[in-house]
């Protein structure tokens, strides 16, 4: 039986901060984007916030509001939490030739292979937490179980500074008992379906019948229920197996709110064209999925992914494709809040050609991105912009790709 933790740093944004300001470590502080055109919204809270009550998706004057006015606000720096990651992840290193990123600030070890050298996974898991604190300055919660689903919900069970065991002898009175939104991957409308039928737990969803689930949610109907009842059999990833990069995305908090699909469609194409200006940086010429995310004003999310027709790195493509599944997936009962774009199955190696696809076509459009890249590269990235842009002045001149944050791993997780 393998051994899997989860390790999750704890307000990860505002806890670095509070690291490097200690002046500001025993007030409410929130930690917001750029607060020009309204990116001012909440991105993390230290625990002092978290107890008046803020939450992520918080704008920064609600927050404030419910603090009674005392609040520190910093801007968000992601340059330092990305390197502050990678020296906890020098930690892990210690301890797992398995380690699989699920965000900037969690991570899946596979232990299995150091027992005989660091004791038991809850032994491993104690000593990394000692360390990251002893030697980082950050605190963090670890579950430890037997697969990546149930280790992960140990480290949401109990938060700050502590271990979670989840044993093949105690899941049913630990994991079986929780809402069934708990659970990784079941998001709102998930939940909304399953809740519908009766399933109102984990434990609800491991005892249903499988096929019953299939009718209603399709293969995730399957995949829910092998994870409810601790089948999980998906591995960490091997370091040096890993792909570099297995998606490339970007998201905006827009400055207004979006309230049609003409209002949509240019921050589509702003998006998409900062990923696949990002995919030429990378060497990515071409992806098979494109993924697209919106949140709506009452901060509900809503997701989609689907395939291109044929493998594609071109702006145009990848938005047309990202604007009609978006069409698809949001129902608008509320205004727009936020869209992201991600693409991923990145096409390595030699191609399979389309006998139908137009060649010269592709080619002319490498060297017009390519032509567009020595633009930016010299004059700025807003220097040239699709021309539905420059219907919203305020987007024609915001630096997308120079500004906001690129998100290496886009499987769009649950919000916190």
């Amino acid at each position: 039986m393998r051994t899997i933790l989860h390790s999750d740093l704890n307000n990860f944004y505002a806890s670095v901060e509070c690291l490097r300001n200690p002046e500001i470590r025993n007030f409410p502080v929130v930690v917001v984007g750029s607060k020009e055109d309204r990116h001012g919204i909440v991105l993390a809270k230290n625990m002092i916030a978290k107890g008046f009550g803020v939450k992520t998706g918080d704008v920064y004057w609600e927050a404030k509001q419910k603090c009674g006015g005392t609040l520190v606000e910093v801007q968000a720096d992601f340059s330092t939490y990305i390197n502050v990651s990678r020296e906890v992840r020098k930690i892990y290193e210690d301890y797992a030739d398995r380690i699989e990123a699920y965000g900037i600030d969690e991570c899946w070890l596979d232990v299995s292979s150091s027992l005989k050298l660091f004791g038991s996974g809850r032994e491993i898991a104690e000593t990394i937490r000692e360390r990251i604190k002893k030697e980082i300055g950050l605190t963090v919660s670890i579950g430890v179980s037997w697969n990546k689903i149930f280790a992960k919900l140990g480290s949401d069970m109990k938060k700050p500074d502590a271990v979670t065991e989840i044993t093949p002898e105690n899941y049913k009175t630990k994991v079986w008992t929780l809402p069934v939104e708990d659970l990784l991957y079941v998001g709102r409308a998930t939940q909304q379906k399953l809740n519908r039928i009766g399933i109102k737990t984990i434990g609800d969803l491991a005892q249903a019948d499988e096929q019953t689930l299939v009718n209603l949610l399709g293969k995730w109907g399957s995949y829910l229920h092998t994870f409810a009842n601790g089948k999980d059999e998906s591995p960490v990833t091997k370091i040096g197996e890993e792909e570099s990069i297995k998606s490339i995305g970007n998201s905006l908090t827009v400055y207004r709110d979006l309230v049609d699909d003409d209002d949509v469609e240019p921050v589509i194409y702003l998006l998409a064209d900062s990923v696949c200006a990002r995919m030429r940086e990378a060497g990515l010429n071409k992806a098979r999925t494109v993924h697209v995310y919106a949140r709506a004003n009452n901060l509900v999310g809503f997701q989609k992914q689907g395939k291109l027709s044929r493998p594609s790195g071109t702006m145009q493509y990848v938005a047309k494709t990202a604007f009609e599944l978006f069409k698809e997936v949001y129902p608008w009962e509320k205004p727009v809040r936020s869209l992201g774009i991600s693409v991923s199955g990145f096409l390595f190696g030699n191609e399979q050609l389309d006998l139908f696809g137009d060649l010269e076509k592709d080619e002319k459009q490498k060297r017009l991105d390519n032509a567009i890249d020595k633009l930016r590269a010299k004059y700025g990235n807003n220097i040239i912009q699709a021309a539905i842009v420059y219907n919203d002045p305020k987007l024609k001149d915001l630096d997308i790709k120079g500004e906001h944050t690129i998100h290496p791993y886009s499987f769009f997780k649950n919000n916190k």
